[in-house]
């Protein structure tokens, strides 16, 4: 498996949107920051694949509390502003 460099967007599936960014890399996990959440470690056991500066997460090795999260990483987003 590739290496996980900092700053690596996180996603739940290829073509996905971006639901966290990697602030720690560890020997035996990573750690995301989930906006509106905070940060989340995810053994390294729970990544699918790494490429192209992208973390993809295997969504059924992830912490419920993770995924509960993810759910709300957008909530706080103004739907009247473009980009």
């Amino acid at each position: 498996m590739q290496s996980v460099d900092l700053a690596y967007m996180a996603f739940l599936e290829e073509g996905g949107e971006g639901v966290g960014a990697v602030v720690e890399t560890r020997q035996t996990s990573i750690v995301i920051y989930v906006e509106n959440a905070g940060e989340f470690v995810v053994p390294r056991s729970a990544i699918k694949s790494v490429h192209d500066s992208k973390v993809v997460l295997k969504r059924d090795a992830l912490d419920p509390a993770l995924l509960e999260a993810i759910k709300h990483v957008h909530d706080r987003e103004d739907p009247r502003t473009i980009g």
